[in-house]
């Protein structure tokens, strides 16, 4: 009975403050900054290596109309993910950016199953990968999930707009 209690104690004084103070108010922030940034380097390595390329890539796996296709999954991870970055909109923009990750996870990553990392060897010029599945696709899912349903928290431009929003009612 004493180890209950003592359970319960412990429970009280680490578990429920964080969870109850910290935790949503401040656990979008983290999320905001992965996903932002993922989808914006993912968008600009597409640039990098020529949008031409992408196009490529989506004309040889059968998608149509490949060109606007590329351009827009280039635009909708580039300034999808700044808006997430910023806050900014976020379940607007978690629309398309979902459309996104589904797309490449059923044409592209789910023949190689669920892991995202393949070590395939380990040769003198380092480590040799497979191609990836689609658990970083889930993971991205999750996360926009996480924001559309917790908010983008504090410090983003949907929690200006709300203060204001409400700032302004009778």
């Amino acid at each position: 009975m004493e180890t209950r209690d003592q359970s319960s104690r412990l429970s009280r004084i680490f578990v429920r403050p964080l969870s109850r103070y910290i935790a949503p108010r401040w656990s979008a922030i983290p999320l905001r900054l992965i996903v932002g940034y993922g989808f914006m380097e993912h968008g600009f390595a597409k640039l990098a290596r020529g949008a031409d390329s992408f196009v490529n890539i989506l004309a040889a796996i059968g998608v149509p109309e490949p060109h606007l296709m590329a351009w827009a999954t280039i635009l909708i991870e580039i300034l999808g993910g700044l808006a997430v970055l910023l806050g900014a909109f976020v379940s607007w923009v978690s629309i398309p950016m979902a459309v996104v990750l589904l797309v490449a996870m059923f044409t592209v990553h789910l023949p190689y199953g669920f892991s995202s990392i393949k070590l395939l060897a380990v040769t003198a010029t380092g480590a040799q990968f497979g191609q990836p599945g689609y658990e970083t696709d889930l993971l991205y899912l999750a996360c926009l999930a996480a924001l559309v349903v917790g908010g983008a928290g504090p410090w983003s431009i949907d929690g200006l707009i709300d203060k204001y929003w409400h700032s302004r009612q009778p």
